[in-house]
């Protein structure tokens, strides 16, 4: 394997924060640039040029340790600034189809991988048979635990079904490929959602008042930020994130001594993060500290958000699918089929883009990936990613398991 041109994690960040910089810069000019970030998101280069700098080795995230920094401390730290003036009314009333899309992808990911096998088996079944430990079934399975939750229903789904851990990397390659890939397309959309919804014929009415309300509330409490503002938006943010963390470590260990919810999510450190971190923003949005909006708390709260996307993005490389083409063509068939659901019942229920994208990520991502996508259309939309994530965390077990299950049915 090839070594990469920068394997120090000091440098590989100093080059992701150049590439953010250049990107906005840019983007500042005018002119020609004005016309390239309409057409090009800038959310997706931000999220492209990273991959791409994995890909052709100049940096690697196997050498990284960038991902749990990103995924411990950036991650936590935008939800608190981004939820601290959110108005949890205005969330609510963004209505059932947000709830329906979810449950839509969910199903998409269930069904989808038996028929993905199906498909696969009519031409090449060698590459969905084996038997015992070596079937692949067992291996998809874990795929479907994080496709419907995240990385904790993923580890359970390998323990579940026993699968051979010498091949597994491979399943975590098709996870990481597929997943991003569908990522880029939904980047994409996120930065001109407007063609996909007029196609939708969708109804964007209670998005466009939430972000409007937002936006007339920060332009409201607006000031010059002092030295004092930004150190006690500072202190909030990663003092959440240490409350966050202790809080995990205790509530994962209570339930890890609990033999009949030892294997759960309740056990998993990184989803009581999530949960914490944003149970204490929309606490703060309560009380005063709502008015730090004025002084750029969610600013700050993208800026993390964005450093978050440049990491996820170093995450994917897309060469690895030569490795085992046909893995990779049972995990394109999957997604495909979850997209065309996705997109046939929304087309149905006249469902906005931004329900599409968030419900998927909610279920292939979870709470690491549904804020930042629902982020790119705003940031007041933060919260409504991670609260669909956390309930597909709920979920992801039991979903993989049926999912599992048929795929073993119909597996050669």
């Amino acid at each position: 394997m090839q070594t990469p041109l920068f394997t120090n994690d000091a440098i590989v960040l100093g080059l992701l924060a150049v590439v953010l910089g250049l990107l906005f810069y840019t983007k500042s000019l005018g002119g020609f640039w004005k016309k390239f970030y309409t057409f090009i998101p800038i959310i997706l280069l931000c999220y492209l040029i990273p991959s791409l700098m994995n890909s052709f080795g100049v940096i690697s995230s196997k050498e990284s340790n960038l991902w749990p920094i990103a995924k411990d401390y950036f991650l936590p730290a935008s939800l608190v600034l981004m939820t601290l003036s959110i108005d949890l009314k205005a969330i609510i009333g963004l209505g059932p189809k947000a709830l329906i899309m979810f449950f839509t992808a969910t199903i998409g990911i269930i069904i989808g991988g038996p028929v993905a096998v199906v498909l696969v088996s009519t031409f090449a079944p060698e590459a969905v048979g084996g038997v015992g430990a070596d079937a692949v079934w067992r291996g998809l399975a874990t795929l479907a635990g994080s496709w419907i939750g995240g990385g904790a229903n993923q580890t359970a789904m390998l323990e579940i079904y026993g699968y051979n851990p010498e091949k597994y990397s491979a399943m975590v390659a098709v996870d990481i490929i597929v997943a991003n890939i569908w990522m880029a397309f939904l980047l994409y959309g996120a930065g001109n959602p407007k063609p996909i919804d007029r196609w939708l014929q969708a109804d964007t009415s209670a998005i466009d008042r939430l972000r409007d309300k937002m936006a007339h509330y920060s332009a409201s409490v607006e000031r010059p930020t002092t030295v004092n503002d930004l150190m006690l938006i500072l202190a909030i943010a990663f003092g959440a994130v240490g409350f966050s963390h202790l809080v995990a470590i205790a509530l994962s260990d209570v339930f890890s001594g609990i033999p009949a919810l030892a294997s759960s999510i309740l056990t998993n450190k990184f989803f009581w993060i999530v949960v914490t971190s944003t149970t204490v923003g929309l606490s703060l949005s309560f009380t005063r500290a709502r008015k730090l909006e004025g002084a750029g708390a969610s600013k700050i709260g993208s800026v993390f958000i964005f450093l978050l996307v440049t990491i996820i993005g170093t995450r994917m490389d897309v060469f690895m699918i030569a490795e085992n083409p046909l893995l990779f063509l049972v995990g394109l068939v999957w997604m495909i089929f979850h997209t065309v659901l996705l997109f046939a019942v929304a087309k149905r229920i006249k469902a906005p883009f931004f329900f599409i994208a968030v419900g998927s990520k909610a279920n292939v991502g979870g709470a690491a990936s549904a804020p930042v996508v629902a982020a790119a259309f705003h940031p007041a939309l933060a919260p409504v990613g991670v609260l669909l994530a956390v309930l597909g965390y709920a979920l992801g077990t039991y979903g993989a398991i049926l999912c599992a299950e048929l795929m073993q049915l119909v597996a050669p």
